[in-house]
């Protein structure tokens, strides 16, 4: 049986997903700078080009942005870090691999981080859930990778090492607020994979 055709976006179906990924770009921003409660429908329209009810073509209100911005970018995470795991070679470049992989997220992505530890809360219970959901599937794939090089090792005491990198990792956006140049980004790049490497692989 022949494998259906991929589907062909047409110019305005291109067109409607620009914007919906530009009013998403404008809400971790905004959201990042001001908070949630800081931003309205207006603000996000305007940053993206768009006037605040053509918002309302692409997401229902403001709580459905939040809520797209945060389990879209954890979907992307556990895509992402899964394909790292099955395009590596060997559990060590799997677990190098993660550890770059979710450096670079956390060097591209600090607004993204910075809504995530403080407006999460602003999500109802079932968007909160599904972003939950999403990100402690995405935690396993680093515990699984652990696992591969620390036999034996108890799941939950991996779990907990892989936090704890992502806390390392993820702390870069609080901690950095001035804009990097490609220098200072390439050696914070290389401190970070360093400091985690050598954290998760000791038993290793």
């Amino acid at each position: 049986m022949d494998a259906p055709a991929p589907t062909r976006m047409t110019g305005r179906s291109l067109a409607k997903a620009s914007r919906r990924a530009a009013l998403l770009d404008a809400a971790a921003q905004l959201f990042a700078e001001r908070g949630y409660n800081g931003v309205s429908i207006e603000d996000l329209g305007s940053a993206a080009g768009v006037s605040g009810p053509a918002v309302y073509r692409h997401f229902s209100g403001k709580p459905a942005v939040l809520a797209a911005l945060l389990a879209g970018v954890s979907q992307d995470l556990l895509e992402g870090g899964r394909a790292v795991v099955a395009e590596s070679p060997s559990p060590e470049q799997a677990l190098r691999g993660l550890i770059e992989f979710q450096v670079d997220f956390a060097l591209r992505n600090a607004n993204v981080i910075r809504v995530q530890d403080r407006d999460l809360s602003w999500l109802t219970a079932e968007d909160q859930e599904t972003v939950r959901s999403l990100q402690r599937t995405y935690v396993e794939v680093w515990v699984d990778a652990l696992a591969e090089l620390a036999q034996g090792a108890d799941r939950t005491h991996l779990r907990r090492k892989a936090h704890a990198a992502f806390g390392l990792i993820n702390s870069t956006p609080h901690s950095t607020h001035r804009r990097r140049s490609s220098r200072d980004t390439a050696e914070l790049r290389q401190l970070l994979e360093e400091m985690a490497w050598a954290a998760l692989s000791v038993e290793a």
